[in-house]
C-alpha cells in the first residue's frame, strides 16, 4: 500500500508521491471530499492506471454531492457566508483505489504546502463523503480515523463500523446491517417463515451480516437456519452446483441472501440451470432493486422476491443540475483523469483532442461538448429511483449543518478548551465531528436525520417487492417499510394486497422444519437437528398448554383437571350417588317398594289381628319389627344425593339405631318363643314370667338404647362429615362422607352383628321343635340371610372407593332388610292371603298337638 508522509522544513510541506486518479474538483472556503464508485474493473487495474475502465456505473453519484454542494451555496440560511467546495475521487470499486483517493483527500495533491514552523494548517478537506462498500470504509475510517477526520458514508452497511472503538469518526446516512437483519427476521416473524437458508457473499458485508443475522435470530428464538452457504466472486460452477444442490434437497422454502448482485447473478445461472424453482427469495439491500436480475430469463425464478432497499428519496431541481453537465474543453492536466469527461465520452461514443490521459484508444468522433444529453439513453438523467443518491445528499447536508453549528458558536460559550469555539481559520476535522455526533435536521422530502452515539443514523427501508406481469413485464413495487422510532421502536407496516406470489396458489409460502404443535401438546426436539424441528408431544393428564409450540405442559391447580384436549383447565367433576343417575335411581325405588311393602303387610297384619296366626306370633313384637323394618329401608334414602353436614350425622346413626331395633325385635321374638316352648312342658310355666309384655318392650328399649348411646358419642367425638376426596380419581372429586371415627363406626356395626348372631344361635338351638313353633325356624332362616349380607359387606365396603361405598351400604341395608320381611312375614301373608284354611288355631296346634300354642 502507498503512504503519504510530510517532509518537515521551516517553512514548507512536501508531497512524496501523488496519485494518478478519476476525480472532478471545485475550489471553495471550506473542501468536502468524496469517493464514489463510477467506474468498474473486473480485475485490480495497473497501479498507473493507464488502463481504461471497463464500465462507466454510477457517475450520477458524484453530481449528485455537487448538486448538493451547489444547493447549500445557494442557501441564504445555511453557511450564508461560506462557499463549500469540493474534491471527489472515483474508488473503481476497488479498495486500492479508492484508499490511493481517500489519502489524496487526506493530504492534498500539491507538491509542496506552506506553513508555519510546526508544520500546520488547514486540512485539504474537512470531511468526506464515502465510501460506497463497508471493505473500503473500514479500511479508510482506520486511517482517517487517526486524525479525527468526520466520514459519512451512504452504502456502507456492516455492523462492524458501529464499534466507536475502531472507527470514531465513522458515520453513514444508510441503516447498518444489525438493523436490515431485525427487519427481515420481522418479515419471517410477519408470516411465519422459521425455517430458511441463509446465502452471505464473501467478504464483510456478508460475513457480518451473517454473524448478525445468526445472532438475532437465536435470541428472538423466531427461527432457524436450514444451511448457510458463502457465495464467492468468482466463478466456480462445482461449487455453485453444490450450493444449489444443497438448497434442492433442503425442506426450507425461503431463501436470505446479503449480497451484492455480481455473486448472486453466478447462483442464478446455476439456479436456471437446474431448474429450481418453489423458493421465496429475500434480498438484501445491496441487490434488492438490481435491474441486471430483473431479466425475463430469471424472473420465473426471482419474480416474488421480497427485499429490504435503501429508503427512496425525492431531490427537487436535480434533474436540471444534471442536465446542464458540460465537460472541460481546456481540460490538460495530466496527472488527473476528468471524470465529467470521461463520462462524455462514454454516453456519446466520441472523444476529445487532444484525449485525456488514462486512455489507451481513441475514439473516432470528436467531441464538442454541446451535445444534448436528453437525446441519448442513459440513466444519468432517472432520477425515479433515488436510494442510494438520496443518502449521498442527506450526507452531504449533515455536515453542511454540522458546520454551520460549529461557525455559529459563540466566542467563550464553546464546547472545547477554555470554552473556545472553531473558526474558519483553525477549523480542524476533529472538532466537526463534535458537531456532526449533535446534528439534526429535516430534508425536504421530509426525512429527519440524526446519528446516534455509534455514528448510525435513524434507520428506515422500504420493503420492496419484484412483480412479473403476465406481458412479460417486471415492476418492483413499494410494498411496505420498517423503520424505527424514538417513541414506537421498531415497526413493520406491510400491505399484502400488493405483493406478488410467485406461486401457483398466490399465497405466502410455508416453511417450518415441523408444523406448530397445537394448544394441548409440547414440543420434543429431534436430536441432532436445530431446536425448529421438533415432535408434539400430547399433555398428560392433569397437565395443559394453552399455547402453540409450549415447551412445557403446566399442572392444572387444586380442584381443576386438564379437558379432554388437554388446552384448558376445567373444574373437576363432583361426583357422589345421586338420584338422577341409574344406581341411585334404582336404589331408591328399592328403598320406597320395601317401605310400601313393610305398610301393606302391616296393614294386612293390623287386619287380621284376630286371626290365629297372627295372634300366635306375638302380634305387637311383630308390628314393631315392621315398623323398624320401615326405618331401615326410609334410612337408605340418606346415603343417596348430595352429602350434607346432617345427612352426614344422621345416615350411620339412623341406620345403627333401626337395624339394633329390627334385630331387638327378632331377638325378643326368638326368646319368647323358646320361653313358651318351655312353658308347655310340665314345671316350665315359671319361664313366662320372664317374658310378659313390659319384659319385651323393656328388652327392645334397653337393647336400643345402647345403640343410641353409642351413635351419640361417636357424633359427639367425632363426627361423620362431608369431605370432598381426590385421591380415588384424578380427574374428579368424589364428594363423600367422612366417617370421622373408624372406632365408633366398627362398634356400631359390632354391636349389631352380637345381636343379630345372639338372635341366629337361640333360633338356631329352637329349630327342632315342634311343627306348631316353627317360627324359630323362620327366625334362624332370616338371620342367616343378615349375618351373609353383612358379612360381604364388610370387604366390599372397605375395596369400593368414594360413591360406590355408598352404594354398597345401601344395597347391604335393602338386602338384608328384605330378607327378614321375606322370611317371616312372607309366609304368614301367604297362608293369611291365600291359604286361609290353614289360618285356624287346629291348624296351627297340630292333629296330634293338645295344649295351646297362643301365645
Amino acid at each position: 500500500m502507498l503512504n503519504v508522509s510530510a517532509a518537515k522544513s521551516s517553512t514548507s510541506c512536501f508531497l512524496q508521491r501523488k496519485f494518478h486518479l478519476n476525480g472532478m474538483h471545485k475550489a471553495g472556503d471550506v473542501v468536502l471530499g468524496g469517493l464514489f464508485r463510477a467506474h468498474y474493473f473486473p480485475i485490480s487495474p495497473d497501479r498507473s492506471f493507464n488502463s481504461e475502465p471497463e464500465q462507466l456505473t454510477s457517475y450520477s453519484e458524484a453530481q449528485i454531492m455537487a448538486f448538493a454542494i451547489d444547493e447549500i451555496n445557494r442557501s441564504p440560511e445555511l453557511l450564508p457566508n461560506v462557499t463549500l467546495g469540493y474534491s471527489l475521487y472515483d474508488n473503481c470499486l476497488t479498495l486500492g483505489v479508492g484508499f490511493r483517493g481517500a489519502l489524496a483527500l487526506l493530504s492534498g495533491q500539491q507538491e509542496e504546502t506552506v506553513t508555519d514552523e510546526k508544520c500546520l494548517g488547514s486540512p485539504p478537506v474537512i470531511g468526506l463523503v464515502g465510501d460506497s462498500s463497508s471493505t473500503h470504509c473500514m479500511a479508510i475510517s482506520s486511517v482517517l480515523g487517526l486524525y479525527k477526520v468526520p466520514i459519512v458514508s451512504y452504502f456502507a452497511t456492516c455492523s462492524c463500523l458501529s464499534d466507536r472503538q475502531k472507527y470514531p469518526s465513522f458515520f453513514r446516512t444508510i441503516p447498518s446491517d444489525s438493523f436490515q437483519v431485525r427487519a427481515i427476521i420481522q418479515i419471517l416473524k410477519h408470516f411465519g417463515w422459521t425455517w430458511v437458508g441463509l446465502l452471505i457473499s464473501d467478504d464483510d458485508y456478508g460475513l457480518y451480516a451473517a454473524r448478525s443475522f445468526q445472532s438475532d435470530l437465536s435470541t428472538s428464538r423466531e427461527g432457524c437456519l436450514a444451511y448457510l452457504e458463502v457465495l464467492t466472486r468468482k466463478k466456480d460452477s462445482a461449487e455453485l452446483k453444490r450450493i444449489v444442490d444443497v438448497m434442492k434437497k433442503s425442506t426450507a422454502r425461503v431463501v436470505i441472501v446479503f449480497s451484492d448482485e455480481v455473486p448472486i447473478l453466478n447462483l442464478i445461472e446455476e439456479v436456471v440451470r437446474q431448474k429450481l424453482t418453489g423458493l421465496q427469495w429475500l434480498a438484501s439491500e445491496a441487490w434488492s432493486t438490481a435491474a441486471v436480475l430483473q431479466t425475463p430469463e430469471l424472473m420465473p425464478y426471482l419474480g416474488g422476491t421480497l427485499g429490504v432497499a435503501v429508503r427512496r428519496g425525492e431531490i427537487p431541481g436535480l434533474r436540471d443540475f444534471l442536465l446542464q453537465t458540460r465537460p472541460d474543453l481546456h481540460y490538460n492536466n495530466s496527472n488527473e483523469n476528468n471524470m465529467v469527461n470521461q463520462f462524455w465520452e462514454f454516453t456519446f461514443q466520441c472523444r476529445f483532442a487532444p484525449p485525456p490521459a488514462g486512455w489507451v484508444e481513441n475514439r473516432g468522433t470528436l467531441c464538442t461538448g454541446e451535445e444534448d444529453l436528453q437525446s441519448v439513453d442513459t440513466k444519468f438523467l432517472d432520477i425515479s429511483n433515488l436510494r442510494s443518491d438520496y443518502n449521498i445528499y442527506k450526507a452531504v447536508y449533515a455536515l453542511a449543518y454540522a458546520l454551520d453549528d460549529m461557525l455559529q458558536c459563540q466566542p467563550g460559550r464553546g464546547p472545547f478548551s477554555k470554552n473556545g469555539c472553531a473558526t474558519l481559520q483553525t477549523l480542524q476535522p476533529w472538532q466537526l465531528v463534535y458537531y456532526l455526533e449533535k446534528v439534526n435536521f429535516t430534508t425536504s422530502f421530509g426525512d429527519q436525520v440524526s446519528f446516534d452515539e455509534n455514528g448510525d443514523a435513524l434507520p428506515i427501508y422500504d420493503i420492496m417487492n419484484w412483480s412479473w406481469h403476465p406481458d412479460g413485464r417486471t415492476e418492483v413495487v413499494t410494498v411496505g417499510d420498517v423503520k424505527a422510532s424514538v417513541l414506537n421502536g421498531e415497526e413493520l407496516r406491510l400491505d399484502e394486497d400488493k405483493i406478488f406470489w410467485n406461486f401457483e396458489s398466490k399465497q405466502p409460502p410455508r416453511s417450518v422444519c415441523s408444523e406448530n404443535c397445537p394448544p394441548g401438546t409440547r414440543t420434543v426436539r429431534k436430536k441432532g437437528e436445530p431446536e425448529c424441528c421438533f415432535d408434539c408431544i400430547p399433555c398428560s393428564e392433569g397437565k395443559i398448554s394453552n399455547s402453540t409450540n409450549s415447551l412445557e405442559c403446566f399442572s392444572c391447580p387444586e380442584g381443576f383437571w386438564s379437558s379432554p384436549q388437554r388446552d384448558q383447565c376445567v373444574l373437576k367433576q363432583t361426583v357422589f350417588l345421586s338420584y338422577e343417575e341409574p344406581l341411585g335411581l334404582c336404589l331408591t325405588a328399592a328403598s320406597l317398594l320395601g317401605t310400601f311393602i313393610c305398610a301393606v303387610v302391616l296393614g294386612i297384619l293390623i287386619y287380621h289381628r284376630r286371626t290365629p296366626i297372627v295372634k300366635a306370633n306375638n302380634s305387637e313384637v311383630s308390628f314393631q319389627l315392621l315398623l323398624s323394618l320401615k326405618l331401615c329401608f326410609l334410612c337408605s334414602l340418606l346415603f343417596i344425593g348430595r352429602p350434607r353436614l346432617w345427612t352426614c350425622q344422621l345416615r350411620h346413626a339412623a341406620f345403627g339405631i333401626s337395624f339394633v331395633l329390627c334385630v331387638s325385635c327378632i331377638l325378643v321374638k326368638t326368646m319368647v318363643v323358646l320361653a313358651v316352648f318351655k312353658a308347655s312342658k310340665p314345671g316350665g310355666g315359671a319361664s313366662l314370667k320372664w317374658f310378659g309384655v313390659s319384659q319385651q318392650r323393656g328388652t327392645v328399649l334397653v337393647l336400643t338404647s345402647v345403640q343410641a348411646a353409642i351413635c351419640t358419642v361417636w357424633l359427639v367425638l367425632s363426627s361423620p362429615m362431608p369431605h370432598k376426596n381426590t385421591q380415588y380419581h384424578n380427574n374428579k372429586i368424589v364428594y363423600e362422607c367422612a366417617i370421622g371415627s373408624a372406632v365408633g363406626f366398627s362398634v356400631l356395626l359390632g354391636y349389631i352383628g352380637l345381636l343379630a348372631v345372639i338372635s341366629c344361635l337361640i333360633a338356631f338351638f329352637s329349630r327342632n321343635l315342634p311343627d306348631n313353633f316353627n317360627e324359630a325356624k323362620l327366625i334362624t332362616f332370616s338371620m342367616l340371610i343378615f349375618c351373609a349380607v353383612w358379612v360381604a359387606f364388610v370387604p366390599a365396603y372397605i375395596s369400593s372407593p368414594g360413591k360406590h361405598a355408598d352404594a354398597v351400604e345401601v344395597f347391604a341395608i335393602l338386602a338384608s332388610s328384605f330378607g327378614i320381611l321375606v322370611s317371616l312375614f312372607g309366609p304368614k301373608c301367604y297362608i293369611i292371603l291365600l291359604k286361609p284354611e290353614r289360618n285356624t288355631k287346629k291348624a296351627l296346634m297340630g292333629r296330634n298337638t293338645k295344649g295351646t300354642s297362643e301365645y
